[in-house]
């Protein structure tokens, strides 16, 4: 899940403030991206990742076609079914089925938990007379619609997104090992590991891979740069590996995932609802002179893949 990203944070904490009552609510509709310790699952026992068998259909509709799973992701309006097709190739040992389940866990955890609670904190956001209070109910709505049929007994939560992501890079996820890196916990402890990882993912072109790890490329890169290169350790270094995933193909429409995911968990809405995430970055007060300095570092993340292949 996205983090709040600093040129706005004012307006989120304005609009959390004002919304306390709602907001201290906690873990329940709070953004599920804090890392846990990983769980070692018995030999024998499903990853809580996965649903729970009595809520798994063995077949789908969908099943005699192709499935895209990351185009899926972005484009249908039903979770769930889509959930559950990725669990079964999850459980064939499918690394990207487990990687965008864990991306589904972490956009629908905080309405599964408690969808009459979740639906309550929307009313009450939407009440509220602060400026981004109408864009992020409309976001919460979004995430309402989609993930409408999943129940706090599926067990979406901080454990089992970590555990997808697990589960992805031992499988041989690209985007799940960045994903972890910048959780704090790394597939690997072996020293030249994440400058390896970097390379390996600014090689890859792999837009959920370059989102994944534009978390581990900000504020907390700084001082690492020798390490993780010069596309890292500001909060610009941040926005560019993102925005680097916008160019390389992924879902950064105006009411696409990343958009609609910032607008519902942190609070970080667009005023204009038709800019998509590269222009509400411009928007959002960036200096003439971040602008230049934030497209040299996207043009030199795209070339430096051109370069190494």
């Amino acid at each position: 899940m996205p983090r709040k990203l600093p040129w706005v944070l004012v307006g989120a904490c304005v609009l959390a403030t004002a919304g306390a009552g709602w907001w201290a609510q906690g873990t329940r509709n709070a953004a599920v991206e804090t890392p846990v310790a990983a769980v070692a699952p018995r030999a024998d026992a499903v990853p809580a990742a996965a649903m729970p068998a009595n809520r798994i259909r063995e077949s789908s509709p969908s099943s005699s076609l192709v499935f895209d799973s990351r185009r899926e992701f972005e484009t249908t309006p039903d979770l769930f079914v889509y959930a559950q097709q990725l669990t079964l190739q999850a459980r064939a040992g499918d690394a990207d089925a487990w990687w965008m389940l864990s991306r589904v866990h972490d956009y629908c955890a905080g309405f599964a938990s408690d969808p009459a609670g979740y639906a309550r904190d929307t009313r009450a956001i939407a009440a509220l007379e602060v400026s981004s209070a109408a864009s992020m109910a409309a976001a919460r709505e979004r995430v309402s619609a989609r993930c409408a049929r999943f129940m706090p007994e599926d067990g979406l939560s901080s454990r089992s997104v970590h555990e997808a992501r697990v589960q992805a890079a031992k499988a041989g996820s690209l985007a799940a090992e960045a994903a972890l890196l910048a959780d704090g916990e790394p597939l690997s402890d072996v020293p030249g590991y994440r400058s390896d990882l970097v390379a390996r993912v600014s090689a890859s072109g792999d837009p959920q891979a370059f989102l994944a790890l534009s978390r581990a490329m900000g504020l907390t890169a700084s001082g690492e740069e020798g390490e993780l290169g010069d596309v890292s350790g500001t909060w610009l270094s941040e926005v560019a590996w993102q925005i680097a995933a916008c160019r390389l193909g992924l879902d950064c429409r105006p009411q696409g995932n990343l958009m609609t995911a910032y607008c519902a968990h942190g609070g970080i809405c667009s005023r204009d609802p038709s800019l998509d995430f590269p222009a509400f970055v411009r928007d959002a007060g960036v200096p003439r002179q971040g602008i230049e300095n934030l497209n040299e570092m996207v043009d030199s993340l795209l070339q430096r893949r051109r370069a190494i292949q």
